[in-house]
């Protein structure tokens, strides 16, 4: 094994960057990261034993300054994006950092691209097989792991399995569901992501990477089936039209937005299975061998169940909101026009107590008020293409900054205070719900505030329409909340 190395990882905010930089500590490495918003890091367990540098990769200046001094680079930033000019901000992106890298005196750089075949590819595959290209061709010496579908706790890949799967026990699919997949559990990319420091230090190429068993997309979904204990799925492929229709459909019974859910299902227009297997000639393997399609799913399942999951790829996804948009913390509002629905109510209950029912709000745990309504609300978001109330929570008791819980984020964590959520549902305008609890006396006072600022007139009238729906929720859940605290009290 190498000596400790000092290493910058990029997107350690992200579904596998963190969860690398943990492993690279436990190896001994010293850690920088660069990332946009470093708040994102405040409650990570390895908050205080990295270094935290704020940046942008569009920035050369701060992407340089980030790298001096650095041994290894972990580029580990792809953008799930579309529209015009995505594959050209990538692009000029990998250029600037293989140039910084470069001029900073970094030894190698590291990459995980995607498995692919030769010939004609999605846009997105594309992309990340320029990226891998311009990486080879820069004057540090660059590793490319190639890995195709991820299988792990919170992956993009894994919930659309498990959502289809799920979901739809007889399925009219298109012909991708006979595409040959070489799938990869999480453990093996970590694996081979933390001992690519000691490959050769010349090392400028490619590797495949992968569990070694290759299956159709309707053979993955089935063996999803068994380990979660449900009847095989009845799939039938059929030449259904273009694939950004399926990503529609994809988008509206999975969690995964429509952003994400149509580069995943382009890609899956190709076969994505290993060419090579050389990374046996200069690494050993995972302990026990590559871990099985089967295997993986039964530890990703096992994670969800003990509470255990690190990171999602829900967790990762940055807000798409300008530095220039309002907070609610903003004096006097910023001279915005803003909504506000405030509630409150007094308890005899300790803080913790409704602290505790605060920070469990959400996935399975609900809303505490009317859940068909926030059910319909959350169907009307995903045929917007919004994110719904299927994302779910990563940990069902405890928060951190930047968690996903359904269509919000968390902007704001004061633990045992304070919770602010973000909305990310589509609306015209931007949205917050804040939940806080005080001391009061022997009790405690809990406040509760929907605030909102409207986009335009369409921003006002959307307001006023569902105004007599938050008459019914948020009085009901304020209520609700102080009651389940007064049961959680209880219970002792």
């Amino acid at each position: 094994m190498t000596e400790a190395q000092r290493v910058l990882v990029t997107g350690a905010t992200g579904y596998i960057g963190g969860r690398l930089v943990p492993l690279l500590l436990e190896d001994g490495h010293k850690v920088r990261v660069l990332v946009r918003s470093p708040e994102k890091l405040h409650d990570v367990p390895w908050h205080d034993d990295v270094e935290i540098v704020q940046g942008d990769l569009t920035d050369k200046d701060s992407v340089g300054e980030a790298m001096r001094g650095m041994d290894t680079l972990y580029f580990l930033v792809h953008s799930m994006a579309s529209g015009k000019g995505f594959a050209d901000q990538e692009q000029q992106i990998a250029h600037l950092v293989a140039d910084a890298a470069a001029e900073s005196g970094v030894q190698r750089i590291v990459y995980l691209g995607g498995l692919h075949p030769e010939g004609e590819l999605s846009p997105h595959m594309r992309s990340r097989t320029e990226v891998g290209r311009i990486l080879l061709e820069g004057k540090v010496p660059a590793v490319v792991y190639q890995a195709g579908v991820v299988i792990g706790s919170g992956s993009a890949s894994f919930e659309m399995i498990r959502h289809l799967t799920e979901t739809l026990p007889v399925m009219p699919a298109p012909s991708w569901v006979r595409r040959r997949i070489e799938p990869i559990a999480i453990r093996d990319v970590l694996h081979y992501l933390v001992r690519a420091v000691d490959l050769p230090p010349d090392t400028n190429r490619t590797f495949d990477i992968g569990s070694r068993e290759v299956l159709t997309y309707a053979e993955i979904m089935n063996g999803y089936a068994e380990e979660a204990g449900l009847p095989q799925r009845r799939i039938y492929a059929l030449p259904l039209p273009a694939p950004r229709l399926a990503g529609m459909w994809v988008a509206l019974v999975t969690p995964i937005p429509r952003s994400m859910s149509l580069p995943l299902v382009e890609s899956l227009q190709h076969d994505a299975v290993s060419k090579e297997r050389d990374i046996d000639r200069y690494l050993p393997g995972p302990d026990g061998g590559p871990t099985g399609y089967h295997e993986a799913v039964k530890r990703a399942l096992g994670k969800e169940r003990r509470g255990e999951v690190e990171t999602t790829w829900a967790g990762a996804s940055p807000a798409a909101d300008e530095a220039s948009s309002p907070l609610p913390s903003d004096p006097d509002w910023a001279g915005q026009t803003v909504y506000v629905d405030s509630r409150q109510r007094r308890s005899t209950v300790a803080p913790e107590h409704v602290w505790k029912v605060i920070e469990g709000i959400g996935g399975k745990n609900g809303w505490y008020s009317l859940p068909m309504a926030w059910a319909i609300r959350g169907v009307l978001d995903k045929t917007v293409g919004g994110a719904g109330l299927t994302r779910g929570r990563r940990h069902p008791t405890t928060l951190f900054t930047g968690d996903v819980v359904d269509w919000w984020r968390v902007e704001l964590l004061e633990r045992g205070r304070l919770l602010r959520l973000r909305a990310e549902m589509r609306v015209p305008g931007k949205a917050w719900l804040e939940l806080r609890v005080d001391p009061d006396g022997g009790g405690s006072l809990y406040r509760q505030r929907a605030i909102y600022f409207p986009k335009g007139l369409g921003g006002k009238l959307y307001w006023w329409l569902i105004a007599p729906f938050h008459g019914l929720i948020f009085p009901s859940m304020a209520k609700n909340i102080i009651k389940n605290a007064a049961r959680l009290a209880e219970e002792g």
